[in-house]
């Protein structure tokens, strides 16, 4: 169990690993993932831009002549420097930069990014002294764009800003919301304009995107976890069935007791009492002594039939017996005992026959008044009846307390009795007389009242209640 339990918390220890390291990966892959989510959105404020600046001379073909562009008198000249675009702005007149910006470049930026920004840059260049921004088309072609690929927040406008970062275009107080993602570009870069969309976060297109692995993750996890409940659930009722089985294998001595306490008074017997004059009791001791050897083992037969699996393929060997005599000899037996007085009181009519097991039903039986008489005081009355309903065995010993009663035919179950310690038992005894009846078609029914006594009452055929 040392080395079972050591090998368990590893394995358990190295699972626990894997899946905090699996936990790890996806926390990675949804920052992987939302970054692409950006880049996408990012990506639709270009196209929308581009859009945006194509449609001018279609949707509006007169120029607006009231525009005053300053960036028709700039020029500008543009290097990457690692992560960092460094624009460098002229005024025509000079060679000196009139102005140096540092634009730095988003994580994933590539040059196809660069080359489409130029695009932008030089259409704006063109066409930002003749036709004017609308915002509003900005607004709806940036939707649009964002639908081509799949992405469906519920809000996502977008505004103008100066070089100073002043809203010139838009609804300035959408900047103010609370709870929205941005994502910004520079369009401008001459005059140093820039475009910032807002719009609600994208949580629900990351997840999505991961619906597979969460989902298959989700499962794993899930399994596992059952998987280790039923593990340790099963573990735990072994060892429980381990010690029981333990215990039961060092006591088991004090269940054939009874044999070997009868056979033993009747040799006594025969040793101890001038028996040889007397043909008839001699025989009749060595009746009992036989008998009682062969009872046990039958006992040791039914104790392993009890802890191994041939409980299931137990069969049954049918017979007609008649009762009268067949409990008659099981009582003479048992009033042998020589632990305290034992008297068994026997009313079944000679002519009473059933069909069944003989050695099995003797056994119960024989189970039955062992329990009476272990769990009596000094001395025990038991009464054996039948009648064409079934056989009762009743005693007045200190009986069994009511909420023990259903759980007494459940394997290695036994009665608490809080002033009956020195009564051994394994709790198989009863379990064995159930198994036994309900392969024979019959039941068994108990009533009892604590410190009074008990009844069993064997139900010939099923239950009747």
């Amino acid at each position: 169990m040392k080395h079972f339990r050591l090998k368990s918390s590893l394995i358990i220890l190295a699972l626990v690993s894997m899946l905090g390291y699996n936990v790890y990966c996806l926390v990675e892959l949804y920052g992987s993932v939302s970054m692409q989510t950006h880049r996408l959105v990012m990506q639709s404020l270009r196209d929308a831009d581009l859009d945006e600046i194509m449609n001018r001379s279609e949707k509006y073909p007169a120029p607006d002549s009231t525009i005053v562009y300053a960036g028709k008198q700039l020029s500008q000249s543009r290097t990457i420097n690692g992560d960092t675009l460094i624009v460098a702005v002229y005024d025509g007149v000079s060679d000196c930069a009139v102005e140096v910006r540092k634009q730095p470049l988003d994580p994933g930026t590539n040059y196809s990014d660069i080359m489409v920004d130029e695009i932008g840059y030089g259409a704006h260049q063109t066409f930002d002294g003749y036709w004017a921004l609308r915002i509003s088309d900005l607004d709806s072609l940036f939707r649009l764009s964002l639908a081509r690929k799949g992405l469906y927040p519920d809000t996502a406008y977008v505004v103008r800003l100066d070089s100073a970062g002043i809203v010139t275009a838009g609804d300035p107080a959408i900047a103010r919301e609370y709870g929205l993602d941005s994502c910004s570009i520079i369009y401008n870069t001459l005059t140093g304009e820039s475009y910032r969309a807002y719009y609600t976060p994208l949580g629900r297109y990351v997840f999505r995107q991961m619906r597979g692995i969460v989902v298959s993750t989700a499962g794993i996890i899930l399994l596992l976890v059952m998987a280790f409940r039923y593990l340790l659930r099963t573990v735990s009722t072994l060892r429980a069935i381990e010690e029981m089985k333990d215990d039961f294998i060092n006591n088991m001595t004090h269940e054939l007791k009874t044999p070997i306490a009868i056979a033993y008074s009747a040799n006594d017997a025969l040793l101890n009492y001038d028996a040889d004059n007397d043909p008839s009791k001699k025989e009749k001791y060595l009746q009992i002594a036989n008998k009682q050897l062969r009872r046990l083992g039958e006992l040791v037969e039914n104790i392993l039939a009890m802890s191994m699996e041939r409980r299931k393929s137990m069969t049954l060997k049918m017979d007609s017996i008649k009762l009268r005599p067949f409990i008659d000899e099981i009582a003479a037996a048992q009033r042998m005992r020589a632990d305290k007085a034992i008297a068994i009181d026997v009313a079944v009519p000679d002519d009473l026959e059933v069909v069944a097991d003989r050695t099995h039903l003797a056994n119960v039986l024989n189970n039955l008044i062992d329990n009476a008489i272990k769990y009596s005081r000094d001395s025990v009355e038991i009464s054996l009846s039948c009648d064409a309903s079934g056989i009762t065995v009743a005693d007045n010993g200190i009986g069994i307390p009511a909420k023990s009663l259903p759980y007494l035919f459940n394997k290695f179950y036994r009665v608490p009795h809080g002033d009956r310690q020195d009564v051994r038992g394994y709790g198989i005894g009863l379990y064995y007389v159930k198994t036994v009846l309900d392969k024979m078609g019959w039941s068994i029914e108990v009533k009892s009242t604590d410190g009074v006594g008990t009844l069993f009452k064997i139900i010939f055929g099923g239950d009747e209640r």
